[in-house]
């Protein structure tokens, strides 16, 4: 097997001791100190469901936890950057304001209109691409803002493989917050001092690096899944991978396993700087690892390299909890993922969905703004947009009878195209109430009404029909992707787990919104329902009765 990817815990925890500090609260009995609230982005309910019988360690002991195997993202923008804002906050993005990894802004001043859901677009000389990380765009609190109110002693913390995953899961209050950014983890937070744990799982990362890593021996679960798939419109070739590293090669090192090796190891060694769940006020500890993502999207969700990514993170999550249970920390753990993801349609076709195929060229946004402007008899890019599919703008220079012309003629074009689903004008979202209930039941127009955010959305949405991947011509390490309306992209695990206690198999959905509510009702903290769009979920906490009275959402 490859080296052990936990390595850096062993060297870096220590067993500095913080000043205990006075609860403005009191916790109720029996409450963990320490809640892990962890995000396996692109983690599926499918691959939850394929794999659970594979795992043997940590995965496997959360699933002896409170399961619920049908858990939704239950909105249309299933990326990261909205995902993971439901988590924790209890809102969906109609709420959170995080609509999508990025989204166009023609008010700002700068040439690149394109903003980063975590950045700071204010700061002179960034772009999209170049930016300020910074929590501004989220509109609502996290659980760890709530619990530092009621307790300001606790700590709210955050480790990542991605920057918009740690600051959508702590928010405008974080006491550390790292993250990957290619080579190393870093942090956002000015002022805050950095913590020799940091420090030195960053230095052993480097040293790691620095050497090759051989390739991953793979059982035969995996072996039966290794056979190569040569990808349409590509000279690349997947589903036979193990992860054999070159020295210093980063991009190998953020497309395997190892990083959240590198993850999980930051997180045990902060546990034990900051005495996390070490004393009479609550503390939460978010993680997000990033690895299942960035395989799925190089590979595919179904080949050889996703049975050992899994199988690994399996094994990696169980060091990790093998690491708190040996601090005897009272904690609990809430495991679920940011979105799905769906296989690349070459291999899909072979497992007999022919539906199943690549975005046509034409429906790229850039391509079908040139030819209506053309038509129109108009100038400019016409349409703004970072795909063939999602919130598409309109160029706001037009003059107001051009845009709507534009608008009407991009509908009409985009609805008569033979992959589309389904176009949804702003209006007609906006005009949609807010949807409630089981997210089984929601339609795409309530699904993106979940996604909704006036000002940040497009002028229209486009829909593709299911099995249709909006990447016309794989290239670079994006094969596969997510982000469609669709549940293998909504659907998602959602795990509630802690030591000693029993859990049950849920067949009943419960939406990812859930899982702040509940996590406060176990600490005893207040959330007045009217604030939130989840609920707390009886089968694992003792939900309180609603409270009367709600700050105005949105307000911070």
């Amino acid at each position: 097997m490859m080296r052990k990817l936990f390595f850096a815990a062993a060297a870096v925890l220590c067993a500095c001791r913080s000043q205990a500090e006075a609860p403005a609260a009191q916790l109720p009995a029996g409450a963990p100190r320490l809640l892990v609230v962890i995000s396996v982005d692109q983690f599926s309910a499918d691959l939850f469901d394929e794999y659970r019988p594979q795992f043997s360690r940590g995965l496997a002991r959360l699933a002896t936890g409170t399961v619920f195997h049908n858990g939704y993202q239950s909105h249309a923008a299933t990326e990261t950057c909205p995902g993971h804002s439901t988590i924790l906050t209890g809102n969906h993005p109609a709420h959170t304001g995080i609509i999508g990894n990025t989204w166009f802004d023609q008010s700002i001043a700068r040439a690149d209109k394109n903003v980063y859901c975590a950045e700071d677009e204010t700061v002179p000389g960034s772009t999209s691409l170049a930016y300020k990380v910074s929590p501004g765009h989220l509109m609502v609190p996290t659980l760890g803002e709530l619990m530092k109110a009621r307790w300001p002693g606790s700590r709210n913390v955050a480790v990542s493989g991605k920057d918009r995953a740690a600051v959508m899961m702590t928010g405008h209050r974080a006491d550390q917050r790292w993250y990957w950014t290619g080579t190393k983890f870093d942090t956002d937070l000015a002022g805050v001092p950095v913590p020799l744990s940091a420090v030195k799982v960053n230095a052993a990362v480097t040293a790691a690096l620095a050497q090759p890593r051989p390739p991953l021996e793979a059982p035969a679960f995996c072996q039966a899944k290794a056979r190569p798939v040569a990808l349409e419109r590509s000279t690349k070739i997947v589903g036979t991978g193990q992860f054999a590293r070159a020295a210093g090669d980063s991009v190998a090192l953020k497309t395997s396993p190892e990083l959240d090796g590198d993850t999980l190891a930051l997180a045990a060694a902060l546990v034990d700087e900051m005495q996390l769940g070490r004393r009479a006020v609550p503390d939460v500890l978010a993680i997000s690892l990033s690895a299942t993502d960035y395989v799925g999207h190089a590979y595919g969700t179904e080949g050889e390299e996703m049975c050992l990514q899994l199988l690994e993170l399996d094994r990696e999550i169980g060091d990790f909890l093998a690491v708190l249970d040996s601090r005897h920390i009272d904690y609990s753990v809430a495991l679920t993922a940011d979105h799905g993801g769906l296989d690349i349609p070459e291999r899909l076709r072979l497992a007999g969905m022919p539906q199943a195929a690549r975005s046509l060229p034409d429906m790229a946004t850039k391509a079908m703004g040139a030819k209506l402007v053309q038509q129109l008899g108009l100038t400019g890019p016409g349409l703004l947009g970072n795909s063939s599919f999602g919130d598409v703008y309109v160029d706001r220079n037009l003059a107001p009878k051009d845009r709507e012309r534009l608008i009407a003629a991009a509908v009409a074009a985009y609805r008569a195209q033979p992959q589309t689903q389904a176009v949804f004008t702003a209006k007609e979202i906006a005009a949609t109430p807010m949807p409630t209930g089981s997210p089984v039941n929601w339609t795409p127009i309530q699904r993106a009404r979940a996604s909704y955010y006036p000002g940040r959305s497009g002028d229209f949405l486009l829909v593709l029909k299911p099995e249709i991947t909006p990447i016309p011509e794989p290239a670079g390490p994006y094969v596969a992707t997510h982000g469609s309306v669709w549940d293998y992209d909504r659907r998602v695990p959602i795990l509630f787990w802690r030591p000693g206690v029993a859990g049950m198999a849920v067949e009943s959905a419960a939406d990812t919104t859930d899982i702040m509510p509940t996590l406060a009702a176990t600490i005893g903290l207040p959330v007045a329902p009217s604030s939130i769009d989840g609920h707390c979920l009886s089968q694992v906490a003792v939900c309180a009765a609603p409270i009367a009275s709600a700050p105005e959402r949105g307000r911070r």
